[in-house]
């Protein structure tokens, strides 16, 4: 398996909160409330050439948040306290993570029913192996 595959799944392990959300290591086909998805964002590898001997990829990655759109009150709170453990689990793990703003709230509207999101940018080197 490519060392990124693998790192979206260390990151997705490093996330993982069972009581308050699922996790995904790849888009879902439907998203559900009460997760947090890892997509690539864009751009999504990008080389650095620190030194003439070796060109490592920082892989850059969005972590989509994601709660039921139930009310303005008690989902803006719900999103706050799922962004606040994810900066938790993330300053826990053993990965060093440049770690990006929060995107506003938006409201994401599929068949299931209305979302409310955001997105938290988040990027780390890892090998091409």
């Amino acid at each position: 398996m490519p060392a990124i595959t693998t790192l979206r799944s260390t990151i997705v392990a490093a996330l993982a909160d069972n009581t308050k959300y699922s996790v995904f290591a790849y888009p879902p086909a439907t998203p559900i409330a009460n997760s947090i998805i890892l997509t690539p964002a864009d751009p999504y590898i990008v080389p650095t050439n620190n030194d003439r001997t070796s060109v490592a990829p920082m892989a850059m990655f969005r972590l989509q948040i994601v709660v039921p759109l139930l009310d303005n009150e008690g989902n803006l709170a719900g999103m706050e306290a799922d962004i606040v453990r994810v900066f938790q689990l993330l300053d826990a793990s053993s990965i060093v993570f440049n770690v990006g703003s929060v995107s506003a709230p938006s409201v994401l509207s599929i068949a299931s029913g209305d979302l409310l999101v955001c997105d938290l940018a988040i990027s780390t080197l890892t090998e091409w192996s």
